[in-house]
């Protein structure tokens, strides 16, 4: 009499389906949450083209200038001679960084006077928002 073996020995198998499943969801958390994490506070321009370093730290204010020669703050907003009023507040302790948003066919004097209104406030730093080439 011949005695069947009582556990059959099986391979371990990897099933790949589950793992595919599981990176694609990982994949489109991050890409959703690198959507989330731009915080301009600005309308689309055209914006110059550049190369520069990512910009590390806090969140600036944002100082968009459009082709028409409209100014906003934070999408707010303001005139050239109110920018002073409007920045002020924002501008205190270590926060004194300023980025200007300005569209490539922005007038340039209104650019420079809005930069020298934002300094009357207290800026000390200003970056220029570009798009890589």
């Amino acid at each position: 009499m011949k005695l069947r073996r009582s556990r059959t020995r099986k391979r371990g198998r990897i099933e790949i389906i589950p793992m595919i499943d599981v990176m694609f969801f990982l994949l489109a958390t991050f890409m959703l949450a690198s959507l989330a994490m731009q915080n301009l506070h600005s309308l689309p321009v055209n914006l110059p083209k550049g190369t520069a370093q990512p910009m590390l730290g806090d969140h600036p204010l944002t100082l968009t200038v459009t082709k028409d020669g409209r100014l906003l703050v934070n999408e707010t907003e303001t005139s050239l001679d109110g920018l002073p009023a409007v920045l002020a507040p924002s501008l205190t302790g270590n926060s004194r960084t300023v980025v200007i948003n300005a569209d490539s066919a922005a007038p340039n004097g209104v650019v420079v006077q809005a930069m020298l209104q934002c300094r009357a406030a207290g800026a000390e730093k200003f970056l220029f928002a570009m798009r890589r080439p």
